[in-house]
Order: C-alpha cells, then structure tokens, then sequence
C-alpha cells in the first residue's frame, strides 16, 4: 500500500504542474495577425559557427524579395548578434538576458543553428533552441518537405509542448516491477496546433488537412486530439479533411498512389516526431529542409542542421550550405502574408538544387560559396518573375 500512496503523491504533483500550464495557456488566446501589425520586424540571429554566414545569405534573399515593403516601411530586418556559445558559457544562461530582450522585439525571428554543449563538457546550459521554445512559447513544429517532380508538397504541424514529451523524465518506477510514463493532453494546448494547422491551409491555398494519431488504441488523449480535429475543421468547410492511424500513415507515406493527397498534416508530438523524420528522407534528409518553431505571438525560423564548427576552425565556414536556412526563410514569408514570394522562392530553389545546378556546393573551395549559391538564387528569381 505504501508504494500506491508514493505513486499517488507523484502524480498528483504532476496533476497540479500540468493544471498550472493550463491556466497560462488560457491567459493567451488570440494568434498574432501580420495583417494589423503598422511593421512587422524580423530579428535576424546568426548564432555561432556557420550560423552567422548562412544566415546573413537568407537575409540578403529576403531583403531582395521585400525590398518594396522594406523602403514602404512595412518590415523591418533587426540583425541581433550575441547568441554564440562564447556569450551564453559566459553569461551562464542559454540566452542571455541582452539577447532575449532584443528577440521578443520582433514577432518573427530567422535563426542560425547554435552550439549546444555535450555531456562531459566543461559547461552545462540549456540549448538555445530549447530554452527559446520555453521562453516564447513555440508550441508548434512546423516542417515542410516538396519535391514537385513526384507531386509531393507536405507541411507538418507536430505539437511540440505535450504528448509522451512534455512528462519524458518524470515518468517512475513503483518497484522493480512497474514503471509508468505519461502522455498529456489539454484542451488549449491541443486547440491551437490543430487551429494554426487549419489557419496555414486556409492562407496558403493547400486543400487538405489530415490528422494523424492512434485513437483506436489511445482512447483518451489521442481521441481528445481527433475529436477537436473534427470539431475545427466545420469551421473551415472549404478544406478538405481525414485522419489516419500513425501506423497505417507511416506506410502511406511511401504509397506513390497515396502520398501525393497529404498537404497539411497534424498531429501529436511523438507521432509528429516519427513522421516528419520520415518525410525528410524523401527530398535527401533531415538536414534538407526549413523547420519552423511556432507560438500564438511569436515563430522562429530556422536551419535543421547543427553549427558545424570544424567547418569554422579549417575556414571554410563561407563554403557551408545555406539551402536549409533559406528554405526557413521561404516558411517565414508564408507565415507574415507573402505567399506568392514564398512560391517564387520555392520554385528558385528546386531549379537551383534539383534541375539546373549551375552553381554547386561542396562545403569546399572546390564548390560555390554560400553568397555565391545566394546570388544564384536571386538570379533565378528575376529570371522567373
């Protein structure tokens, strides 16, 4: 009996931790409109190692496709220095105080990778990523994977604050026998991925959206997030709606008669987790493409792949590959109102990396530079205009 009451004790304080994240939630209902903001100002942070050069390349691209809104004065581009693994180590904070002041100045931020410290290292702080997720409250992953030739146009909304994550290292063991682990589910937190998920279809022109869990089997949390699935989506009768078991959807994926229907999909943490890593490997990889870190007032846009030191030690930092950043930076002029210029980008891109390759990255002087491969792409955006 003494072991029923311990477990009781620990799960009743995780009852009352995730009942506290309710209440915040609640406090914050409305999702930022672009459309209403006078400026809209985006923070450019490198971060360290190759970050500094592939992200200034995505800036100049960006500049380039809103320079009548920029001299309009309706963006504004904020270059925010200081997130490098020398000023958090010495500020001993993942972001210091400084820097998260100068980012939650601006709504959208584009984000180089940054140096996260390994078990073993002199230093312990937090990722950057993670602690900017807390901070701003990123609830939602979003990770696009096109390649036109095979029809394949996916964007994921994985919800990135609850299901088998948020309680990852507070599950327990009763004794040797019995262990639990949690999954977590809450009205709000399920609400606004499922809601943004539908808001990005509607302002994108995409048709559909799909929902994937295991409902069948996850009775209570999974079919909390399938039935307000099914409540959102009468809001939105112009779009398209199904729902498929994370199992079956992992064999669909890679079904050419299936895959090419799924445009939008939503879907919890874990599942979101195994399914976007799935989907990356069609177009090369993880490392390939854009991820958005996304909140009710603020969306990080960033590379997937790490800071590559070594590439900055034996110079050649300038050589690295800005595709994914660049790509970010396509997900980032859907997310503020500019679709249009997201498509030309896009469109830039795969003729650059898939079609034409007249200008190559190697990540050595035997291949293009990054402003090199970044004057390509402008280049082929006029060209296509």
């Amino acid at each position: 009996m003494d072991k029923i009451e311990a477990a009781k004790e620990k799960f009743g304080k995780l009852i009352e931790e995730q009942l506290k994240r309710v209440e915040k939630m609640k406090e914050d209902k409305e999702f930022i409109n672009f459309k209403e903001l006078p400026v809209i100002k985006i923070g450019i942070v490198g971060g360290d190692g190759i970050g500094p050069s592939i992200t200034s390349q995505a800036q100049r691209i960006l500049e380039f496709l809103l320079k009548d809104e920029a001299e309009a004065g309706k963006i504004e581009f904020k270059v925010i220095d200081g997130l490098t693994i020398e000023n958090r180590v010495a500020a001993g904070k993942a972001i210091p105080d400084d820097v998260l002041a100068q980012i939650k100045e601006c709504p959208v931020i584009l984000k180089g990778p940054t140096t996260t410290p390994r078990a073993g290292d002199k230093v312990n702080i937090e990722s950057a990523n993670v602690a900017m997720r807390k901070e701003l409250d990123l609830f939602a992953n979003v990770r696009p994977v096109r390649i036109p030739e095979e029809g394949i146009d996916w964007t994921f909304y994985r919800e990135n604050t609850e299901g088998s994550y948020t309680l990852g290292s507070k599950g327990f063991d009763t004794d040797d026998d019995l262990a639990f682990d949690f999954t977590v589910a809450t009205t709000d937190g399920t609400e606004r991925i499922i809601r943004a998920a539908f808001e990005y279809a509607k302002n994108n022109n995409k048709e559909r959206v799909t929902c994937v869990t295991k409902a069948n089997i996850i009775k209570t949390t999974d079919g909390k997030f399938l039935n307000m699935f099914k409540e959102i989506a009468k809001e939105y009768p112009d779009i398209e709606t199904d729902d498929w078991y994370i199992d079956i959807m992992t064999a669909k994926l890679i079904d050419p008669k299936r895959r090419t229907n799924f445009k939008v999909v939503v879907l919890p943490n874990l599942y979101g987790d195994i399914i976007t890593d799935e989907a990356a490997e069609f177009q090369g990889g993880v490392g390939t493409a854009g991820s958005i870190n996304m909140g009710k007032k603020y969306a990080m846009f960033e590379a997937i792949h790490g800071s590559a030191p070594r590439m900055v030690e034996e110079g050649r930092d300038k050589y690295a590959d800005p595709c994914s950043i660049i790509r970010a930076a396509s997900m980032l002029l859907s997310h503020i109102g500019y679709p249009e210029k997201a498509a030309q980008l896009d469109n830039a891109l795969d003729i650059c990396t898939q079609k034409e390759k007249k200008v190559v990255i190697t990540g050595r002087s035997d291949g293009a530079t990054s402003a090199e491969f970044a004057d390509y792409v402008m280049e082929t955006i006029e060209k296509n205009a």
